[in-house]
């Protein structure tokens, strides 16, 4: 069965980078995983990407974890697009981490411009900016510190603490917006035949 939706989490590949404030679109792929009683993830080369399979009121989804750095993740979400023949607005999701929203936060976009996160900014130079992606807040990064080296390190315990409480929530709005475009997807459909 041919995948309907994709749920894409931007994260650095590699044991260092596991429980750092940049991953945190990973986190979400691996609360959805669960939500969804999604398999295992497994490398598939072909999409340089860690991928399970869920299901969600019969809309079949791939969960996708690109196993290229940040600043290249529009290499593997490219590939996915032209594979599968994706209409980047209504079949994929990116989670991301955002240090813009107050932590523990999360916000969904239909479409906009990359900002100053460099994953984002690779997929909208690979698929244009109109694409959803659902953010989520890491809160600014401390005065003095550099941008770069803060959210590449490890989480503080109260911030995974408040990641983990955002969880349920966030997973929601997954659900949400899976069942939305579902709904689109089997009303498109049902319209052409």
């Amino acid at each position: 069965m041919k995948p309907q939706f994709f749920l894409i989490g931007l994260g650095n590949p590699g044991t260092q980078y596991e429980a750092t404030r940049h991953n945190v679109g990973w986190l979400a792929i691996d609360a959805a995983a669960k939500a969804l009683h999604a398999g295992k993830f497994s490398e598939k080369q072909r999409f340089m990407s860690q991928i399970a399979e869920g299901d969600l009121d019969g809309i079949h989804c791939l969960l996708v974890k690109p196993m290229m750095f940040m600043n290249r993740s529009g290499e593997a979400v490219r590939k996915l697009v032209d594979f599968y023949k994706l209409d980047s607005a209504t079949q994929i999701l990116v989670c991301c981490d955002d240090i813009d929203l107050p932590l523990g936060t999360h916000r969904l976009r239909m479409s906009g411009g990359a900002g100053t996160h460099n994953g984002l900014k690779s997929i909208v130079d690979t698929l244009g900016e109109n694409f959803p992606r659902l953010r989520i807040g890491l809160g600014p990064n401390p005065t003095e510190t550099d941008l770069a080296a803060w959210i590449l390190s490890v989480m503080t315990e109260e911030e995974k603490a408040a990641l983990q409480k955002c969880l349920p929530a966030l997973t929601e709005t997954i659900r949400k917006v899976l069942k939305e475009f579902g709904q689109r997807a089997r009303a498109g459909t049902e319209t052409t035949k």
